[in-house]
């Protein structure tokens, strides 16, 4: 298990929602999986999920009580991100808050960075996968 705390973080209030959701699957020993995938507006969406799982190639940080993994192909355009937990109006949800990203569409969901196309033509409309 690699431990670089420079590769990708977790806020404490992230970190908290994070284990209360492994908890509410009843997955304690489970990580959670960030991940960049093609589409959105913006040319790439992040990806969160509940993972038993790790992958040859994987990048795992254990920060507030709480593991965070990273395929190997979402690294380069994760590094030095934090997740975050945001409340706004229409509830509460985890962002990313990416130094990679050059823009991003109104939502936060997702982003292009400098000189990436979108791929494979993808994207057009806001958060559409």
């Amino acid at each position: 298990m690699v431990q670089e705390q420079t590769v990708l973080s977790i806020t404490p209030l992230a970190a908290e929602r994070a284990r209360e959701i492994l908890n509410r699957y009843n997955k304690p020993n489970a990580a959670i999986r960030v991940f960049i995938k093609s589409g959105g507006c913006s040319g790439y969406q992040y990806g969160m999920a509940v993972d038993e799982r790790e992958l040859e190639g994987d990048t795992t940080v254990e920060m507030h009580g709480v593991r965070l993994v990273v395929d190997r192909m979402s690294l380069p355009l994760l590094a030095g991100s934090e997740v975050d937990w945001v409340e706004n109006l229409m509830g509460g949800g985890f962002s990313v808050n990416n130094p990679q990203a050059t823009s991003s569409c109104g939502c936060g969901h997702s982003f292009r960075t400098d000189g990436a196309k979108v791929p494979n033509g993808e994207g057009g409309s806001c958060c559409s996968s």
